[in-house]
C-alpha cells in the first residue's frame, strides 16, 4: 500500500510540474470564450461575407464605365475607308475608284470610353432585398452562436467543478480511511484482528487513491476543454470557484421566445425566399438601361483627332427563357417549404427539451434535499459503527461499507448541485431572447 501511495504522489508531482495552474471564475471563462472563440470568429466572418455580397448589388444603381485603347491596321477597302471617315480625314482624292478598290494599308488608333447606366431592373431590386436579408440571417446566427458559446463554457466549467469536488471528497475520504487503517494496523499487530480486516482496509484505500488519480485526469481533461473554448493553448490546469447554488428560475422566463435568434434567422430566410421568388417572376418583365460611348480616332498613336459620341436607351424584354424561370421558381418554393418545416420541427423539439429540463430541475431540487438528509444519516451511522468497531462489536467490513456509503452520498449531493446549475444554464440557452 505504501508503494502505491508513493507512486500516485509521484505521479501528481510530475503532472503538477508540467502543467501551469491558473485560477479562473465562470464569468472570466465566459468572457474569454466570447472574445476568443473560433466559432464566433467564423460567425463574424459570415456577417462580413454577407455584407460584401450585399454591396455587390449596388450595381443595380451604379453605372459601369469601361475605357479601352485599340490599335488596328488593314488594307480592307471597306475598313480602310471607314478608318479615314472616323478620323474625319476624308478628302476628294479618297473617292478615286482605284484608291477605293486598292487602298494602301491604313491604321487606326482608337481611345474609347463606354458607359452603361441601369435605369429600371425590377428583378435585381428584389434580389438586392434578398441579399440584405442574408446579412440579417448571418447576424442572427452570430447571436445564437454567442448563446451557445456562453452555454458550452458554463457547462465545461461545471464539469471541471465536479471533477474538483470528486477529488476533494475522495481526499477527505482518504484521510478518514488512513486513520482507520492505522487503527486496524495497530490492532492487527497486537493480534486482536485478523489479516483479512487489514486487507479489506488496504483495498479500500487503494480504490480511493485510484479515484483521486481519475479525478486529477478529469481536471486536466476539462481544463483543456475550457482552453479550447477560450481559444487558448491546452495544458493549463484551471482552479475553479466552489460550486454555488444558482438562483431559483421562478423570476426567469420559462417559455421559449419566438424572438430567439435561430428562429429569427429561419424566419428571415423564409422571407428572403419570397424576395427571390419575386425576382424570378420579374425576370420576364422589361428592363430599361441607358448606354453611351465617346471615342477618339487617329492615324497616329496617342493622337486624338476625330471624336464622336453615341448615346441611347435600351429596352430589353425576355419573353421566353426556355421554362428556366418556372423551374427555378418551383425549386425556390420547395426550398422555402423545407426551411418552414425545419423551423416547425425545431420549435417542437425545443419545447420537449424545455419540459424535460424543467423536470430535471425539479428532480435535482428533490435530490438535494434527499442527499443532504442521507449524508447526515450516513455520518451518524459511520460514527456509531466506528465506536462499536473499536469496542470489537462489529467487523472492519461494516465500517468500510458505512464509509463507502457516506462517500457516495456526498458525491451524489455535489453532483446534484452541479447538475442543477447545468440544467439552469440549459434552460437559459433554450429561453434566450
Amino acid at each position: 500500500m505504501k508503494e502505491l501511495s508513493l507512486f500516485i504522489l509521484f505521479s501528481f508531482i510530475i503532472m503538477g510540474a508540467g502543467a501551469q495552474t491558473v485560477a479562473l471564475t465562470k464569468e472570466e471563462a465566459v468572457k474569454q470564450a466570447i472574445a476568443k472563440s473560433s466559432q464566433i470568429q467564423i460567425a463574424t466572418g459570415d456577417i462580413k461575407i454577407a455584407e460584401a455580397k450585399y454591396r455587390q448589388t449596388d450595381a443595380v444603381f451604379l453605372p459601369r464605365i469601361n475605357v479601352d485603347y485599340t490599335a488596328m491596321i488593314t488594307n480592307n477597302p471597306l475598313n480602310a475607308f471607314g478608318f479615314k471617315l472616323q478620323q474625319r480625314s476624308i478628302s476628294q482624292n479618297d473617292f478615286a475608284p482605284h484608291l477605293l478598290n486598292n487602298p494602301e494599308a491604313a491604321g487606326d488608333f482608337v481611345a474609347k470610353a463606354t458607359l452603361m447606366q441601369p435605369i429600371f431592373n425590377a428583378d435585381m431590386l428584389a434580389m438586392r432585398k434578398a441579399a440584405r436579408s442574408q446579412v440579417n440571417i448571418a447576424a442572427f446566427k452570430m447571436q445564437r452562436t454567442l448563446d451557445y458559446i456562453h452555454f458550452a463554457t458554463e457547462t465545461a466549467y461545471y464539469q471541471l467543478q465536479m471533477a474538483y469536488e470528486m477529488e476533494a471528497v475522495s481526499k477527505d475520504a482518504l484521510k478518514t480511511l488512513q486513520a482507520i487503517y492505522k487503527w486496524v494496523k495497530d490492532r492487527y499487530d497486537q493480534g486482536y484482528l485478523q489479516k483479512s480486516d487489514l486487507l479489506n482496509v488496504e483495498v479500500q484505500v487503494k480504490a480511493i487513491e485510484t479515484q483521486i488519480a481519475a479525478a486529477g485526469s478529469a481536471i486536466a481533461e476539462y481544463s483543456d476543454n475550457l482552453s479550447v473554448l477560450m481559444g487558448k493553448p491546452i495544458g493549463v490546469v484551471y482552479r475553479t470557484d466552489g460550486p454555488q447554488m444558482e438562483g431559483d428560475p421562478a423570476g426567469q422566463s420559462l417559455t421559449i421566445s419566438s424572438a430567439r435568434a435561430d428562429y429569427r434567422a429561419m424566419e428571415t430566410a423564409i422571407a428572403a425566399y419570397d424576395d427571390m421568388m419575386k425576382s424570378t417572376r420579374r425576370a420576364i418583365t422589361p428592363k430599361l438601361n441607358g448606354f453611351g460611348s465617346f471615342q477618339f480616332n487617329d492615324k497616329n498613336m496617342f493622337g486624338f483627332g476625330g471624336n464622336a459620341y453615341l448615346a441611347g436607351l435600351q429596352l430589353t424584354w425576355n419573353i421566353f427563357q426556355g421554362n428556366e424561370a418556372n423551374a427555378r421558381l418551383n425549386t425556390q418554393k420547395l426550398e422555402q417549404k423545407q426551411i418552414l418545416l425545419q423551423l416547425t420541427n425545431q420549435r417542437e423539439q425545443d419545447g420537449k427539451e424545455l419540459a424535460k429540463a424543467q423536470e430535471q430541475l425539479k428532480n435535482a431540487d428533490y435530490q438535494l434535499i434527499q442527499y443532504k438528509a442521507a449524508i447526515a444519516q450516513a455520518e451518524e451511522a459511520l460514527y456509531i459503527l466506528e465506536n462499536r468497531f473499536k469496542q470489537g462489536l462489529v467487523g472492519a467490513t461494516d465500517v468500510l461499507q458505512a464509509h463507502t456509503q457516506l462517500l457516495q452520498q456526498k458525491l451524489y449531493h455535489k453532483q446534484a448541485a452541479i447538475m442543477r446549475n447545468s440544467t439552469l444554464a440549459y434552460i437559459r440557452f433554450l429561453t434566450a431572447n
